[in-house]
């Protein structure tokens, strides 16, 4: 069928926020459908809250709104742009709701617009749990017992009938929000409350829990016509009961026998079929390891974060191609960008194994419940492609950027105190770690058979994991030879992993590498098994002989910035993407390495070669010995590309934009703070200590407060305000723990109004885009501040020192690209930190400026001066509007995790919200990241105990328009609860309050900065 011509304007609804469970593979998704469609010939609208992201790019769309993705927002866009259509399920979760809530509301019948692609009629059969049970049954597809529930009384009838343990799932929720697995009365009662609350329609489904079968997930296309095709097959290393987020993957599917893929298959396309989904579809079905039998968990009649996956796994862009079904076009007229021969209805083959292991933030928050079930909490993930289950799984171990001596020994230095019987135990309980404790029972001499009984893991899996414990220990115990270093790379094995067991160099490690009839290779990702020719340009490394990656010359590599995880979201993807952009206006080839299967970045289409490795510094060396680059970019991949510099530049690799000596400048406290001194900058006093002793010591001549941080930190990690002696131990033991050797750097805290700058430079001249002024105070990390823009509340002179002093910061250390600049303006302007880099700010001040800053920073870097640019020095001018970037939190997501704001970052993702004053700015922008609507909020406000004396903010309260009560152990909770105001002590009854409020979807404010600023008029009369 061709593609519709009633049809002229569509209307995408993006997803919103960065938060755990919806990250970057939605800006992924909806910004090639937005391509897609425009290819196709339609004007595209796009409403997305969310600035960090590529797809509200003005070039994207024909027109893009960042405006709050809600209901009655949505209507004025829709009444304003009459579109002919609305996609919905290119926006995971949240676009999915609202399109079902716009359908509810009425209008789109009254303007006369039609969802495209999969029909409300599917969302609501699919998402609804009792309407998917009844077409289960009617396609007599096997689901677990399972009963809809509306209340707690009805939920425990169930859970008693069909006896424990009990999975509840949520209906219209994201990433198993709210949902959970029950094994008695106490766990269902939480569970259960908090799902209904959770849940937009107040429906949970409770089912028999079958945790430990195998969990397989199958990607399907479907078009108009009913063709359908399996883009991939996955399994998950987890068996049931993990959340497929939080759980390693394989594609393609490892362990089945062939009659149960075929049975699994034919399942899958049954029920997409009956579904009538027209686009990209994901089926999640149960195999139970000791029969035949399975059953069919779940459908998200929508791409997710496994289409992402797939499409990254197989080179098979899902959301493209989805999005030109959405119009008509049926998969035999799709012609496969990847091959430019074959058409979309040619079902992918893979002859390599892919492998995900999903990052999370309990390096950030170690008081958070680190067990995993089926609510999510992962903030991120990595790939890795290899040609065994072992090679592409170490692989993805060494992109995970967590525990560098778990990564590099695969045994954690804290399980060598264990027995052999306490890991057998541990393991039973899955964590984020619960990989590398299976390596350490191996390597203690565990039969992978006692750990599939302690686990319920496939025992194929198992020997997989057991295999590379075993090369581990040749590699400890025997002699070094050609022949077992290539068995060893074969299995993933890298320089460093080789060098931690066996003091071998790493020419000594090159020489053998030379002696052996097999290589380190390049293969290509080209959705087909090498079956016809193809010409992407998408490698990953293999052991081999063959090399299918040629250089290409005239080149320069951008490095990535990895998993997404807090302190490190999509905003450095963006700023990649448009670096790539530069490179190739400037008439080079642009080439990235990264490691993500969720971005934009990690898109074959984007740079002119794209490598799927590991960022470390072998797999970066090897990429440049094969390509010769130029030279590297190091400035939009985030902290990560940031502490790749040393190595690269020890290895004569030629660093582009700001040298590794003006990076060592502002990141190595002495020569930072003799940097200031030098140019009569005012700056925190502070020290770096290396114990306990000198620690206190300048603590005690400083003063308390004092700011307390490991050096070279991404996101604050690390970081918090001290008061006394005894708050200073108890930071100091895990700090000095965890710094390897890196000073703990102290400084005098100083309050007052922070803010920030992102400077371009050409190493002689600095253009200041704008000055951001933050709504808290100091002491709370630059990410989780609402930021405005233009400033607010600073004087002429002090924005006049704020960008004198950026001046004269660029100038010294010979920035050349972008750097961020932090500021304190009390007495006097404070600098507080420098990152030679760009920052989470990029995007979001690229938007309001209208000026591509990453692109502008790259041509600086290329060689060019501002004035060649058309920047002039100085700050920009101001705009008359006022802009607001407004922090997103998934505490909810996160039990235990400390939720009062510090120096420390917490928040996950970010909205913008712009008006003609501050306040409407603010309104706009906290509807979708407080949750909260300032204009009609009242009520009941709770407030700690803890705060209740002698606090200003209370009397305040007190005498506006809210009711204030003090929180009170099992005091009654209010009817109508405007918010809750948590105090920084997180004592047990604030961390009871919190994790009440966060279950009822309350707003939860920690900084009184934040309530002053944000209720004004009503507290200020």
């Amino acid at each position: 069928m061709p593609k519709r011509e009633d049809i002229k304007k569509v209307l995408i609804i993006g997803s919103g926020p960065i938060v755990i469970g919806q990250a970057a593979e939605f800006d992924y998704a909806g910004s090639q459908a937005c391509l897609s469609l425009r290819e196709e010939g339609y004007s595209v609208i796009l409403v997305n809250s969310n600035p960090a992201t590529i797809m509200t790019d003005d070039e994207i769309a024909d027109k893009v709104y960042l405006e709050p993705l809600t209901v009655p927002s949505l209507k004025k866009i829709l009444e304003k742009e009459h579109p002919d259509a609305i996609l919905p399920t290119l926006g995971g979760q949240t676009g999915l709701n609202l399109a079902v809530e716009l359908a509810k509301d009425g209008i789109l019948d009254k303007l006369g617009i039609e969802l495209l692609g999969t029909s409300l009629h599917t969302i609501n059969q699919a998402e609804d749990r009792e309407q998917f049970k009844d077409l289960m049954k009617q396609l007599h597809q096997p689901i677990p017992a399972s009963k809809t529930v509306y209340d707690l009384e009805d939920g425990l009838a169930f859970a008693h009938e069909i006896d424990y343990p009990v999975i509840i799932r949520p209906a219209y929720t994201l990433g198993g929000t709210g949902g959970g697995i029950a094994h008695n009365d106490d766990e269902m009662k939480v569970i259960l409350n908090r799902g209904l609350t959770m849940s937009p329609s107040t429906e949970c489904l409770v089912e028999k829990s079958i945790a430990g079968y195998k969990e397989i997930e199958f990607e399907v296309m479907r078009d108009h016509h009913g063709s359908s095709i399996i883009v991939t097959g996955m399994e998950n290393f987890d068996p049931v009961g993990v959340h497929t987020g939080d759980s390693i993957v394989f594609a393609p599917t490892q362990t089945l026998t062939d009659k149960e893929y075929q049975r699994l298959r034919d399942a899958s396309l049954t029920i997409v079929n009956a579904l009538k989904i027209e686009g990209g579809c994901n089926v999640q079905l149960a195999q139970d390891p000791n029969s035949e039998n399975y059953y069919v968990i779940e459908v998200n009649p929508r791409v997710s974060r496994s289409s992402a996956l797939a499409s990254k796994a197989t080179g098979y862009p899902i959301a493209k191609i989805a999005a030109k079904i959405a119009v008509g076009l049926n998969l035999d007229e799709i012609i496969n960008p990847i091959t430019q021969t074959t058409y979309a209805m040619f079902e992918p083959a893979l002859d390599y194994v892919v492998a995900k292991i999903p990052r999370f933030a309990f390096d950030k928050f170690t008081n958070a419940d680190r067990k995993l079930g089926t609510q999510m909490k992962a903030t991120g993930e990595v790939m890795a492609i290899g040609g065994t289950i072992e090679e592409s799984l170490l692989k993805a171990v060494q992109s995970l950027e967590l525990d560098k001596q778990a990564q590099r020994d695969l045994i954690p230095n804290y399980t060598r105190q264990l027995s052999l019987g306490d890991l057998i135990e541990k393991i039973k309980t899955p964590t984020d770690y619960r990989l590398f404790e299976l390596f350490a029972a191996i390597g203690k001499g565990a039969t992978i058979e006692q750990i599939h009984r302690s686990t319920k893991i496939d025992l194929y899996f198992l020997s997989k994991l057991e295999n590379i414990i075993k090369m581990q220990q040749q590699l400890t115990d025997g002699l070094l030879s050609a022949d077992l270093v290539l068995k060893a790379r074969k299995m993933g094995f890298n320089n460093t992993m080789i060098k931690a067991v066996h003091h071998a160099t790493d020419h000594e490690l090159e020489k053998l590498d030379q002696m052996a009839d097999q290589h380190l290779v390049y293969k290509m990702v080209d959705t087909c098994a090498a079956e016809f020719e193809s010409e992407t340009p998408y490698f990953y490394s293999t052991v081999g002989t063959e090399n299918e990656s040629h250089p290409i010359g005239n080149s320069i590599l951008v490095i990535g910035a990895g998993p997404i995880r807090i302190g490190q979201g999509v905003e450095f993807d963006y700023a990649t993407v448009h670096c790539v952009k530069a490179i190739q206006a400037a008439g080079k080839n642009a080439i990235i390495i990264n490691n993500n299967p969720e971005t934009v970045s990690t898109d074959f289409s984007i740079s002119d070669k794209l490598y799927f490795e590991p960022l470390d510094i072998d797999s970066v060396m090897n990429v440049i010995k094969l390509e010769k680059p130029i030279g590297v970019i190091v400035e939009f991949g985030g902290q990560t590309a940031i502490n790749l510099t040393e190595e690269l530049t020890k290895h004569g690799v030629k660093i582009l934009g700001t040298s590794m000596n003006g990076i060592e400048e502002t990141e190595n406290r002495h020569d930072f703070e003799n940097l200031l001194i030098d140019q009569g900058i005012a700056h925190p006093q502070g020290d770096t200590a290396m114990n306990g002793q000198e620690a206190h010591a300048i603590a005690n001549k400083l003063g308390y407060p004092v700011l307390v941080r490991p050096s070279f930190v991404l996101g604050g990690k690390g970081m918090a305000v001290v008061h006394d002696d005894a708050e200073l131990d108890e930071y100091l033991v895990p700090a000095l723990k965890a710094s390897a050797g890196q000073p703990i750097l102290i400084d005098q805290y100083i309050p007052g109004t922070e803010c920030e700058v992102d400077i371009l430079s050409d190493g002689q001249d600095v253009f200041v885009p704008g000055i951001m002024e933050h709504l808290e105070g100091s002491g709370i990390h630059s990410g989780d501040s609402i930021a405005m823009y233009p400033p607010q509340h600073l004087t002429e002179d002090q924005k006049e020192k704020i960008v004198a002093i950026a001046t004269k910061i660029g100038k010294k250390v010979h920035a050349v690209g972008m750097m961020n600049i932090q500021f304190i303006c009390a007495d006097d302007v404070y600098v507080i930190e420098v990152n030679p880099r760009a920052s989470r700010t990029v995007p979001f001040m690229s938007k309001i400026t209208k000026m591509h800053l990453a692109q502008l920073a790259t041509q600086l870097i290329l060689g060019k001066s501002l004035a060649e640019i058309g920047l002039t020095p100085g700050l920009y001018p101001e705009p008359t509007k006022v802009y607001v970037k407004a922090p997103v939190f998934s505490f909810a997501k996160l039990p235990g995790a400390p939720t009062a704001l510090s120096p420390e970052m917490k928040s996950t993702g970010e909205d913008i919200g712009s008006g003609d004053t501050l306040q409407t700015a603010l309104h706009n922008a906290l509807f979708d990241s407080y949750h909260i609507n300032t204009d009609t909020v009242s009520g009941t406000v709770l407030i700690s105990k803890v705060d209740a004396e002698n606090n200003s903010l209370m009397s305040k309260l007190t005498g506006s328009d809210f009711d204030v009560q003090v929180y009170e152990e099992n005091m009654a909770w209010p009817d109508k609860l405007a918010f809750v105001l948590s105090s920084q002590d997180e004592t047990d009854d604030e961390k009871q309050l919190v994790a009440k409020a966060l279950s009822h979807e309350v707003p939860v404010f920690t900084a009184q900065d934040t309530v002053m600023g944000i209720f004004q008029p009503q507290l200020i009369k």
